[in-house]
């Protein structure tokens, strides 16, 4: 199990860790390269990222645009081998200290690390004025040692978080997961919804989506790992993500519908992987034309998912 921390009050063998260093905001392939230049033989590997998202704190009032929740983020770190997840609060401290500063009290004396990763794009502190060279001079003065890892790209283009989101808000998951290197989730406890997926006789679990950068609104095929509770493994699935445009105004919700499965999930912590966009949401003439088309999309999400491992 991932073990978390802030950088204050830390345990001797808590310290000492090579560390990647950056928002990693769906842990994609660029941050993976990250993630793994800083891995040393002898030391172990630890993240250290901010919560909330700078972005955040910075503009709160922006559009949601995070790729993941923080426990989802710390799903993935830990599938990766990290064995300490140092998650600073981003606040008003934080945001404030001059680079020099956040190097000598966060890194060095809170954390005493002995290895720092970061993209060759990374800045930090106050003003964004710590650079990857600010890194290395201080790394060089106080005694660590710094990795710079370069940019990654994708059929030509660079791989990021935003790259990413675009690929998503134009309903092209596979795209996405390529940049990814696993298929985009969403990752949430499940909720009570209206239950009219029961009526129809297609059950669905329901996920919140507040913060969350989304998709393009529609159906999916997909691959759902139910994390807690007595129905824990990985379920084939059809997933609606969108606001229900057949029963009046709603919030965007996702409704997955489990394949081969008869339980009671509310309030088991499931992560929904999307692999394939099957169609935009639609306004049906009636229940039974509605009920006729999730018969038809499930058995599309069953035939894809036929030809494909879950990532």
């Amino acid at each position: 199990m991932i073990r978390r921390h802030s950088w204050t009050g830390l345990q001797a063998a808590e310290r000492g860790a090579s560390v990647a260093m950056g928002n990693f905001d769906g842990v994609h392939l660029g941050h993976r390269s990250v993630i793994d230049l800083a891995r040393c033989p002898d030391l172990p590997l630890g993240i250290v990222t901010f919560e909330p998202h700078p972005r955040q704190y910075f503009a709160p009032d922006a559009p949601p645009f995070r790729l993941m929740e923080a426990e989802a983020r710390a799903h993935r770190l830990q599938k990766l081998g990290v064995e300490r997840l140092y998650e600073l609060p981003f606040d008003a401290r934080l945001a404030g200290m001059p680079a020099e500063d956040f190097v000598r009290d966060v890194l060095v004396t809170g954390l005493g690390v002995a290895h720092v990763t970061v993209g060759a794009d990374f800045c930090f502190g106050k003003g964004r004025k710590g650079s990857t060279e600010t890194l290395q001079r201080m790394g060089t003065e106080l005694g660590f040692g710094v990795t710079i890892a370069p940019l990654l790209a994708h059929d030509e283009r660079e791989v990021s978080s935003t790259a990413i989101r675009d690929a998503l808000s134009n309903g092209r998951p596979r795209d996405a997961a390529r940049m990814l290197g696993h298929w985009h989730r969403i990752e949430g406890p499940v909720a009570h919804g209206e239950k009219r997926g029961r009526d129809l006789g297609y059950p669905t679990a329901n996920i919140e989506l507040s913060g969350l950068h989304l998709p393009r609104f529609g159906v999916y095929a997909v691959t759902a790992d139910v994390l807690t509770g007595p129905h824990a493994g990985t379920y084939g699935g059809a997933a609606s993500l969108g606001v229900r445009p057949m029963f009046g105004e709603n919030r965007p919700n996702l409704e997955t519908y489990l394949f081969d499965f008869s339980g009671d999930l509310y309030g088991a912590t499931l992560s929904v992987g999307f692999v394939d966009f099957l169609r935009p949401e639609l306004r049906f003439d009636g229940v039974d034309a509605l009920v006729a088309q999730m018969a038809q999309d499930c058995a599309e999400a069953r035939a894809i998912l036929a030809a494909d491992l879950p990532a």
